[in-house]
């Protein structure tokens, strides 16, 4: 078992940036990757980036340019760094974990751009 806390979400402007963090405990050697994804309200969870334990990272083509995701092995925490954030960015943003037989999610953190 996998358990997964995401921190760092908020409230900010328009052009504003924010880090997410989440910090995974547990059965961590059996992940093979770690990603975000995110839920608008009215709309389906998307995809948003992961990194998989070899380093190969991939980006939904919205956020590209504008999100990194990246970790830190020590601490078991992935990132997710969000520069020129956009109204559209407001979501409810979850991370998650991936073993062979089984993902394992985290409770969420809000995110939204507004003035």
């Amino acid at each position: 078992q996998v358990q997964l806390v995401e921190s760092g979400g908020g409230l900010v402007q328009p052009g504003g940036s924010l880090r997410l963090s989440c910090a995974a405990s547990g059965r961590i050697s059996s992940v093979y990757a770690m990603g975000w994804y995110r839920q608008a309200p009215g709309k389906q969870r998307e995809f948003v980036a992961t990194i998989t334990s070899g380093g190969q990272i991939s980006y939904a083509d919205s956020v590209k340019d504008r999100f990194t995701i990246s970790r830190d092995n020590a601490k078991n925490t992935v990132y997710l760094q969000m520069n020129s954030l956009k109204p559209e960015d407001t979501a409810v943003y979850y991370c998650n974990a991936n073993q062979i037989l089984k993902t394992s999610w985290g409770q969420g953190t809000q995110v939204t751009v507004s003035t």
